[in-house]
């Protein structure tokens, strides 16, 4: 298998030496007549390539290629180092210039003290290569011209449609199995399903389809994906893949109680859905551990586990291990029909009829796909990327060898025929990561092209490396994974095989690609983990590296030697503990790509940094705005990827940096614009000239004087623009530029304290996401927000997120009415895709404007009430927290039937919460919680009224609350209740109770000195959990405890004269009960214990096993 990839290196090799070669001819003396004799070669050889593909089997031309190959990177590296001689004399050159000391002239190049050996080795080569020229005739091979394109683009007009991800298909009766067992409720803390069957029938993606299930996110607190993707893993790799994902951050510690208590603590509480995706080890001492861990650390009930594996040992241990009755789930293949659905997704665009040639080849195809839906995909993704003349021949490809697999040998053939052959190449190196590996698109892209993967020709490398992406992810060699603000990539793992087998180091020389501890001098990349520190001498044995990537903590510093690696084009030591960089990185002059770990570098950038003028991605990021940039960055006009420019004073480190960085693309972040003085000296930084930044963040000083509007004026970045931030500005207003933005998604403007008017932004097309932060001058919010027209009915028509925080004097918010009134419209639309509306801090506001589905309202202090106008329907849930003067909510029925949830909290002078209509005033509000109303004394009888979707009820700390009518016959979804701290409530709480025939959860806290519970408690027969607290002057649980019969947790806390649970007889009734926990209740513990998780007392041991879990707690 490895004999393609050789095929494919020698091509790309080729053509860079050719071009190389031909690019320096004329430019250095001495090896001119050597280089043109090395293109002219080269060229003759390139014609014989295609008829050696044929012929494979020959043993002649296999040795013929790997000659080849030898001497074409010998060919490579000569040329890469007369490429690293032109780019020092540039470098030299430029210094020179500045200094006014040109000593010599750079167009021409003069030899002048240019290495002989470097001549003399291209001589050796070109006898080489003309030997192996020669040998070609002896081989018989025919000159045959390559047809291969060299740029990819041969689909470019259906590439949009291809790499969409597709719906699944033929799983969806899997799915909603799943989904039915996952939802049933379980009595066991933890349950596993785990998913079996061969590889390549969609086990992963069956999985990702339930984990994404909108009734999944419902269901559970917390949702887990962690991929194994290991045939052995240790347990502590586990408990870390947990944590990561629980934290979205790097585990730096390794200490397993530490790990395994911040996963229970994130974890307390909660339901939660884990899904361990790819497992291969069946270690029944690993998953005992493992499973037995996660138990004790979450007692709550009904958490699931979904695990996915092709090994029925690993579904048996994991099944018999958590005492599950159910067999594992076996996913079977898709039917015909289901994998011809997959083809035509990715053959044809929606609607399109199928072509004749491929419904001629339809049983053919139907029975290579056997029923796996990634040999459906492979195989249409090969279709996609041929000529329909060639359906045929591919198919009867597909079919030729019957002793490899079927995804083997569609896999064969795709990779045959992937076009270009550097497409070929960037397939085979993506194996040199560890399986289930995801990689952003831009890290990819930066490594192929460091490897020299990606020819320059007209286009930006970075694109070209975009469509060999596009090209892979058409024929299905690589997926699209990750979360919807970031995408990531990753292979299957059997095409990750695959793609491993082509890199088999025994049959040729590819380890120079491959990720290892070798002494080899030939080697190109190297992943190097080290567990202590790097050695001086180290680095100097890999003189030929193009990618250095370093990990370990320990790795403190970077050996000087480092500037000797003269062919490096990519460095990564963000995974290291590296926070300086030494001078002699300044002489690597092909370095392409620096990556860094985001936080302090000591010292600062070297202080030739701007010789590193092949530099395309600095991928770093520091917060502080003193960070001293390096001098001269302006220098660096490859430069694509710059995170941040801090603004100084100093020479060489000023704005007109920013002018020549033509190439900015992604996000910047650009500070201290405080410094620039006026707008002529803000237009040096050219924003307006650079069309590929998305993201631009603009701040000024924190504390200044200066007035910004014109700094801000001339700092006009592009149209494209889709994210921008603007931070501390002096001015009174904004410029007119920024209600031009049509592309703009996401606007951030903060801390502007002297800003008097808000920009019209009301019509701009895209913008999504709005954040208003501390812009202390802002007084109403109105006409000149809104941009209103005679000619405008709709404002903000895409506005899903409005933030508004810390406006101190913000008093007036007008409403869609006002609007109207001032434009002379009928009728008006704003916010018509409002989802989220925060407000936050903005204590002279006293009316809020309510289109949006989920109104936050926070520290609004003199907020006295909240006046439901326009859009109060289509308002799903209202969050009011923290308004110290808000004294009643009289209006809510005027939310209709579109409020859901209610949360109220810390309004202390609230004193009444109703409704003014007649009857049925929220008949979908789910949850109501109100919190620390200590003033609160009454809720409107009519407020429950018919709130037949109502589930979940919480009051708390309301001390000043007497009654409330809630009407438990017309309530038939209510399953939790809280009552805590409401001691004039309680006595009043629990009239009706026995019509709560769905209540499952109660939770009631009393007074230290009340003696008696409730007697309406003995009715609720479906209560299934009960928390009782600060009941302090009870002494004998009653007997009609026995009636709860569906009882399954007991909580008692801070119960200080408990004396005894009920006798023998209500505990028998109690079939149900597994879990009793008791908290400051000294007497009962006295007369309890616990042994081996058995609850003994003296009435009833001679039934222990009734109780299998008894916790005291001191």
């Amino acid at each position: 298998m490895a004999d393609a990839a050789i095929s494919a290196t020698v091509k790309v090799l080729l053509g860079t030496v050719i071009s190389i070669a031909v690019d320096r001819i004329g430019m250095v003396r001495e090896v001119e007549a050597e280089l043109e004799r090395l293109s002219n070669t080269a060229a003759m050889i390139q014609c014989f390539l295609a008829d050696a593909d044929g012929k494979m089997h020959s043993q002649g031309v296999r040795e013929w290629l790997k000659q080849l190959e030898d001497e074409v990177f010998k060919a490579d590296t000569v040329l890469d180092e007369l490429h690293y001689d032109n780019l020092c004399r540039e470098v030299k050159y430029r210094n020179q210039l500045i200094k006014k000391k040109v000593c010599f002239i750079f167009s021409s190049f003069n030899a002048i003290g240019f290495s002989s050996s470097l001549a003399s080795r291209i001589r050796d080569i070109n006898t080489s290569l003309e030997r192996i020229n020669q040998q070609a005739n002896v081989l018989e091979l025919a000159r045959k011209q390559q047809k291969e394109a060299d740029a990819a683009g041969a689909t470019a007009s259906r590439q949009t449609d291809s790499i969409v991800v597709p719906n699944v298909v033929g799983r969806a009766g899997d799915e909603s199995k799943i989904v039915e067992m996952l939802l049933t409720p379980s009595e066991k803390v933890l349950s596993v399903i785990p998913i079996t069957g061969s590889g390549g029938l969609g086990k992963t993606t069956l999985a990702k389809s339930v984990y994404n299930n909108p009734k999944i996110g419902g269901h559970f607190g917390q949702k887990i994906w962690v991929c194994v993707a290991k045939e052995q893993i240790k347990i502590m790799e586990l408990f870390k893949l947990i944590l990561v994902q629980l934290t979205r951050e790097e585990v730096k510690v390794d200490d397993r109680e530490v790990i395994v208590k911040e996963i229970g603590e994130k974890l307390r509480g909660k339901k939660y859905f884990l899904v361990l995706d790819d497992v291969w080890d069946h270690d029944q001492g690993l998953w005992s551990d493992y499973f037995n861990t996660l138990m004790g650390l979450n007692e709550t009930k009904g958490s699931w586990c979904l695990l996915t594996t092709r090994l029925k040992p690993v579904a048996d241990v994991v099944s018999t291990h958590l005492k599950m009755n159910s067999d594992p789930y076996f996913l079977g293949k898709l039917s015909r029909e289901e994998c011809w659905s997959i083809i035509k997704g990715k053959v044809m665009s929606a609607g399109e009829e199928v072509p004749e040639e491929l419904e001629a080849l339809k049983k053919q195809i139907l029975g290579r796909c056997d029923g796996l839906p990634l040999a459906a995909s492979l195989i249409g993704g090969l279709l996609l990327n041929n000529r329909r003349e060639k359906w045929q021949s591919i198919v009867k490809e597909s079919l030729l060898n019957e002793y490899q697999s079927q995804i083997n040998q569609i896999l064969k053939v795709s990779f045959d025929h992937l076009s270009p052959p550097s497409v070929k190449k960037c397939f085979a190196y993506c194996s040199i990561f560890p399986q289930d590996t995801e990689l952003g698109e831009d890290e990819l892209i930066q490594h192929w092209i460091a490897e020299g993967f990606v020819l320059k020709n007209n286009r930006v490398m970075e694109e070209t490396g975009g469509e060999y992406l596009r090209i892979l992810l058409q024929n299905s060699l690589l997926e699209k994974v990750g979360e919807s603000w970031r995408t990531y990539y990753k292979m299957h793992d059997l095409v990750h095989d695959f793609a491993k087998s082509i890199l088999n180091p025994e049959t040729s020389n590819q380890d120079r690609y491959l990720a290892l501890n070798s002494s080899e001098a030939s080697i190109r990349t190297l992943f190097l983990h080290l567990e202590g520190g790097i050695s001086v001498d180290m680095l100097l044995r890999f003189k030929y590296l193009h990618v250095l990537r370093l990990y370990g903590d320990d790795v403190k510093f970077l050996p000087s030697s480092i500037g000797k690696l003269l062919h490096l084009r990519l460095l990564d030591i963000s995974s290291s503990g590296i926070t300086s960089l030494p001078e002699s990185l300044c002489k690597l002059y092909n370095l392409q790509t620096l990556t860094i770990d985001d936080g302090e570098l000591v010292g600062g950038f070297p202080k030739r940094m701007s010789d590193l003028i092949s530099l395309r991605h600095l991928n770093y990021y520091y917060y502080g705005a003193e960070f001293k940039m390096p001098m001269q960055m302006g220098r660096l006009t490859r430069l694509q990827t710059l995170q941040f420019f801090n603004v100084s004073q100093e020479k060489g480190c000023g704005i007109e940096e920013l002018g020549t960085l033509t190439y900015l693309k992604g996000s910047l972040e650009i500070r201290n614009l405080g410094l620039v003085k006026g707008k002529e000296a803000a237009k040096q930084a050219k924003l307006f000239e650079k069309p590929n930044l998305s993201s631009l963040r603009l701040d000024f000083e924190r504390k200044s004087d200066n007035c910004d509007e014109d700094v801000l004026e001339g700092l006009q970045p592009h149209p494209n623009l889709q994210r921008l931030g603007i931070r501390y500005c002096m001015g009174n207003k904004f410029p007119q530029w920024l209600i031009n933005l049509s592309k703009l998604e996401a606007l951030w403007i903060e801390d502007c304290k002297r800003c008097n008017e808000l920009p019209s932004l009301g019509q701009l097309p895209s913008l999504k996401r709005l954040y208003l932060r501390r812009l202390d001058n802002i007084q109403s919010v109105g006409d000149e927000f809104y941009g209103s027209s005679a000619r405008r009915r709709k404002f903000f028509p895409a506005l899903e997120e409005l933030h508004v925080r810390y406006m101190e004097n913000l008093a007036e918010w007008k409403e869609a009415d006002q609007v109207r009134s001032t434009i002379g419209e009928a009728e008006v639309d704003i916010f018509p895709m409002l989802r989220n509306f925060c407000i936050e801090s903005c204590p002279q506001l006293t009316a809020l404007p309510c289109s949006c589905k989920i109104l936050d309202v926070q520290y609004c202090r003199n907020l006295t009430s909240i006046k439901m106008g326009y859009g109060a329907a289509s308002v799903e849930e209202l969050r009011i927290d923290a308004c110290d003067n808000l004294r009643e909510l009289a209006d809510l029925d005027l939310f209709g039937s579109s409020l859901q949830r209610l949360t109220i909290a810390r309004c202390p002078r609230l004193i009444s919460l109703g409704v003014n209509g007649q009857k049925c005033p929220l008949p979908c509000l789910e949850g109501l919680s109100i919190n620390n109303c200590k003033g609160l004394a009454t809720i409107s009888d009519k407020m429950f009224k018919s709130c037949r979707s109502l589930r979940f009820l919480e009051v708390m700390r309301c001390p000043n609350l007497v009654s409330f009518s809630l009407n438990l016959q017309e309530t038939p979804s209510f399953e939790e209740f809280t009552l805590v701290n409401c001691p004039k409530l309680i006595p009043h709480s629990f009239k009706g109770f026995a019509f709560a025939t769905s209540l499952r959860e109660l939770r009631i806290e009393g007074l230290p000195h009340t003696e008696s519970l409730p007697h309406q408690l003995q009715y609720l027969t479906t209560l299934t959990s009960l928390s009782l607290a600060n009941f302090g002057g009870i002494e004998v649980l009653p007997d009609w405890i026995g009636n709860l019969v569906s009882l399954e947790n007991l909580v008692l806390w801070n119960c200080e004269k408990l004396q005894s649970l009920p006798p023998e007889a209500a505990m028998r009734r109690l079939t149900k009960l597994t879990r009793v926990e008791v908290c400051g209740c000294p007497l009962l513990r006295q007369r309890y214990t616990t042994q081996r998780g058995i609850y003994l007392e003296e009435e009833i041991s001679s039934d222990p096993v009734r109780f299998s879990y008894l916790k005291f707690t001191l």
